[in-house]
């Protein structure tokens, strides 16, 4: 499916792999809708990458805002044709410490944000690529969620993290079997460790040392890798139904 002339919307649009990809579609030729409950760093992004992206503060847990954000990226003449969820959080704890158990909230926080607000982007945008007129390929869109190798290689304190994006790469089949019949692929990326504001709080030897514990290349990842995996999979509509893991070979210790 192409990318220029159609509508995108990115959850989690305004920082690390989310900016990457407001910011590939826009060069690409979508006009995009970013989302993000970030309005400043959302408003400065879409008003740097002018006219055809659009920022809307909303929450993905957030039906209401989620629904009014899809219907912006909606509007477009040939309606809704990417979807992107990158909104995510961690929180790191042991299930049982000398503090006592895991705290249950912060547990609950995590699945509701990660898998709830995924699954969330993903049936509002899927229900309205449904209104699409397929292309010339028979597609109607393509929907493409954020999972973790945690989710797979889910370290000592990851239960939450990992538990959370265990699930959208096990809600990927199903939904792409569910929305098989309408022409929407849905896809899911799992990236390994890449330079995002999360680990840009680490001390540059620790973020150095991270890096070179990936077999190949030993660095990072960079967020433009990552959206540039997203604009591979939009173009091949062989790709449906499944996770790829984008890690460099990286499999995770348990600590």
């Amino acid at each position: 499916m192409r990318i220029e002339g159609t509508s995108g919307l990115v959850a989690g649009g305004a920082s690390g792999l989310g900016e990457a990809t407001s910011r590939a579609l826009v060069e690409a030729g979508a006009a995009v809708t970013i989302v993000d409950l970030n309005a400043e760093k959302g408003e400065a992004l879409a008003a740097e990458l002018g006219p055809s992206a659009t920022f809307l503060e909303a929450d993905v847990t957030d039906e209401d805002a989620m629904s009014a954000a899809v219907a912006q990226a909606a509007s477009h003449d040939d309606g809704l044709r990417i979807s992107v969820c990158c909104a995510g959080i961690g929180w790191a704890e042991r299930i049982a410490h000398k503090r006592g158990p895991h705290n249950l909230e912060f547990f609950s926080n995590v699945v509701k944000v990660n898998l709830i607000g995924s699954f969330n982007v993903l049936r509002l945008a899927a229900a309205a690529m449904s209104e699409n007129e397929p292309d010339a390929g028979g597609e109607c869109g393509v929907c493409i969620n954020t999972a973790s190798i945690a989710a797979y290689d889910g370290q000592i304190g990851q239960v939450a993290y990992a538990a959370s994006k265990g699930g959208i790469v096990g809600m990927t089949l199903p939904a792409a079997r569910d929305m098989a019949g309408r022409g929407i692929r849905v896809m899911t990326i799992a990236p390994g460790l890449f330079d995002t504001p999360l680990l840009a709080a680490l001390p540059e030897e620790a973020r150095t040392a991270l890096g070179a514990g990936i077999p190949f290349p030993s660095r990072l990842g960079r967020p433009e890798e990552y959206a540039q995996l997203v604009a591979q999979i939009v173009a091949n509509p062989m790709l449906n139904g499944e996770t790829i893991r984008l890690d460099g070979a990286l499999r995770m210790p348990a600590k």
